[in-house]
């Protein structure tokens, strides 16, 4: 059984609360901190190079791209909204949440899965973090890009991370406020910009895209939102448990819209003048030939913070899942494995890599529907009302009301391992190709939307996981005990 012993407040700078649930006397966070939450989550440039790719890539038009701009959050973050719903019923992390759906050693596998995930997401966002720090770099010193620079600011920029992630809730809380002010006034700057320099002749006489197209843009921009999904609860931890569901929804869809909507949009705007812009190599440096210095070297400085806060906010979670995993170490240090991993994989993708934004799309693909598997049966388990209870969650012997049979909840598992296979049948990225992928479903970058409706209508229609009764508990907790004096 792992040890619970109470951790204290977190009214301080430093969050040392593990994975264990937060007591009620302790939820005092607020349904509106969750905006700017989501605001801070989305605070990327890599939403204006995939904008660019709707128009370049996918070829829609203006038009088209504002339905994919509106379609991919809602979808998206709806999804998250409603899952973190279940943070406020249990009041500890998604993954360690999931112990109650999958069983204490079942949930070690779609655990395992989500953080290795993790790894790749922190990567990508650390390597966005380096390029805009040798785009300033440039901008205002002339200096050029080379292999030991590449190493020096991916340090600077997971050292960061690591140190705002490790101090834990309170300061994320703070980062993602402040940021979002100033990213959302300096992206007005960059819009009234490009309203005043922009072709708009050229932006509004582009034909139609396919409908195929357009779907597999909304999975493409919804991808990036559906990773979030284990983690919602994680930020939703410490709201009370008459905190309104609706507004936990309401907030996460807001947060993320009010960013992903203009910044989809002005990669767009973009790529009508600029079309290699999809294209790039460096997914940054393009910020700093369509803006004057005055606005590309601000705006680029509040976008590395923004990407600096989404890698903060993935190492808090990552720190979570390695705990739920059985990793014997306070959360701070579990945030270590993930930052050294994205250091290592970060310089490889920079150095080695000769595509990033196929790398990048690729991941996002995979992204999606690994998790997706995991939403499909969690999502199903918490519509059915699950209460949480507090100390079968931490107890991952086989006394706990969560082992089932032999630590597995056979039910959820054979739901999430069937979601995962067969949608990954209908995924196609730039090295891997399922059968199905030159199906309807496949071609429209729906794979992900498949994982979730199989692994939710198979969890729907087996039968449900019994939870052991106090007495058999009892039982177990006796059977143990005995064998332990024999």
């Amino acid at each position: 059984m792992e040890k619970t012993t109470p951790a204290p407040d977190v009214e301080g700078a430093i969050e040392t609360r593990g994975i264990e649930p937060v007591p009620d006397s302790e939820r005092r966070g607020r349904v509106r901190e969750l905006f700017p939450t989501w605001v801070a989550a989305n605070i990327s440039v890599l939403l204006l190079t995939m904008g660019a790719g709707l128009v370049v890539s996918n070829g829609l038009n203006f038009f088209q791209v504002l339905l994919v701009a509106v379609l991919a959050p809602v979808v998206s973050y709806g999804i998250v909204g409603v899952l973190t719903i279940a943070g406020k019923r249990g009041g500890a992390p998604g993954m360690t949440l999931s112990r109650a759906v999958f069983g204490q050693r079942g949930n070690l596998f779609p655990g395992a899965v989500t953080w290795i995930a993790r790894w790749g997401w922190e990567t990508i966002n650390a390597v966005t973090g380096a390029y805009a720090v040798l785009t300033i770099l440039n901008l205002l010193f002339g200096i050029k890009s080379n292999t030991p620079l590449i190493i020096v600011t991916l340090l600077f920029f997971v050292g960061a991370t690591f140190t705002v992630s490790g101090m834990g809730r309170k300061v994320l809380l703070l980062c993602n406020k402040w940021s979002a002010y100033l990213f959302g006034a300096f992206s007005v700057a960059v819009l009234g910009y490009l309203v005043a320099e922009t072709d708009w002749s050229a932006v509004f006489s582009r034909p139609a895209g396919s409908t195929a197209l357009l779907v597999a843009g909304v999975g493409t921009i919804a991808a990036g939102g559906i990773s979030w999904a284990p983690s919602g609860a994680d930020f939703s931890r410490y709201l009370p448990r008459t905190a309104s569901s609706k507004g936990i929804v309401g907030n996460t869809i807001a947060g993320a819209g009010i960013v992903v909507v203009p910044l989809v949009l002005m990669g767009a705007v973009m790529a009508v003048g600029t079309p290699d812009l999809a294209k790039a190599t460096d997914p940054v440096s393009f910020i700093g030939k369509l803006l004057p210095m005055w606005l590309s070297v601000p705006y680029l400085l509040i976008a590395l913070i923004g990407m600096l806060l989404i890698n903060s906010m993935s190492m808090y979670s990552a720190g979570f899942t390695a705990q739920t995993l059985g990793f014997k170490i306070p959360r701070a240090w579990a945030v270590s494995v993930n930052a050294v991993i994205s250091l290592v994989f970060g310089s490889l993708l920079m150095i080695v890599a000769t595509s990033f934004i196929s790398s990048f799309i690729s991941f996002l693909t995979l992204l999606a529907v690994s998790f997706s598997a995991w939403i499909g049966v969690f999502g199903v388990d918490m519509l059915r009302g699950r209460v949480y209870d507090p100390k079968a969650l931490m107890d991952t012997s086989r006394t706990s009301a969560y082992w089932y049979q032999g630590g597995f909840a056979w039910q959820a598992m054979v739901a999430w391992a069937a979601g995962l296979v067969i949608g990954l049948c209908f995924t196609s990225v730039s090295w891997f190709s399922g059968p199905l992928a030159d199906s309807w479903l496949g071609k429209n970058g729906l794979g992900w939307a498949v994982t979730i409706v199989i692994a939710a209508a198979l969890y729907w229609v087996l039968p449900r996981q019994r939870t052991a009764s106090a007495n058999e508990l009892a039982a177990a907790e006796k059977a143990v005990e005995d064998a332990l004096v024999g």
